[in-house]
């Protein structure tokens, strides 16, 4: 069997968007393009314990070269880092804003995000809200719905196969996104 035309790969990830819905709030290009020209990351809802998903993603976000900036009003500091109450407080641009809050907090935070002037909104696995997505969309704002932002970084940077995921990238070069 060749791989001809007929060859496909399907990497959605049980995700409940419909194929419209992962072309608009998950396309590929604006994916690497946030990720290849991002500098900062604003986590919302950082948490301090090294098992939550939270940690975990900021800790290889900060592994990889990027400045993450904890946000979470509960605590005053993660990874040595101030830790501020929301993104207003913030002193410094943003590029992205990767939430880790359910989805009824959305709406706040990506009014947020449009108001300090982020490039991007980023709602990570599981978190789903079209409307806040399509404002910020509409507000020049890149937003990517349902999706792992270290999987996918991982994924674009050739590092993923080593977990065993199949990455559709087919490459014996590390992707360099800087």
């Amino acid at each position: 069997m060749g791989f001809g035309p007929s060859f496909s790969c399907d990497i959605s990830l049980n995700t409940r968007l419909t194929a419209e819905q992962r072309e608009k709030y998950q396309n590929t290009k604006k994916i690497r393009e946030a990720l290849g020209t991002a500098k900062t990351i604003a986590v919302v809802g950082l948490s301090t314990e090294t098992t939550k998903a939270s940690n975990m993603v900021a800790s290889y976000l900060r592994d990889e070269g990027f400045r993450v900036i904890p946000v979470n009003p509960r605590v005053t500091e993660i990874f040595g880092e101030t830790c501020y109450p929301d993104l207003k407080s913030i002193p410094e641009p943003i590029d992205i804003v990767d939430i880790f809050r359910p989805t009824w907090e959305v709406a706040a935070i990506v009014d947020e995000a449009i108001a300090i002037g982020a490039k991007a909104v980023w709602m990570q696995l599981r978190i789903i809200d079209m409307a806040s997505a399509d404002k910020a969309i509409d507000a020049g704002l890149t937003a990517v719905v349902d999706k792992c932002m270290k999987m996918e970084h991982g994924r674009f940077g050739g590092a993923l196969h080593w977990a065993g995921m199949n990455t559709e990238v087919i490459t014996a070069q590390r992707r360099k996104f800087r």
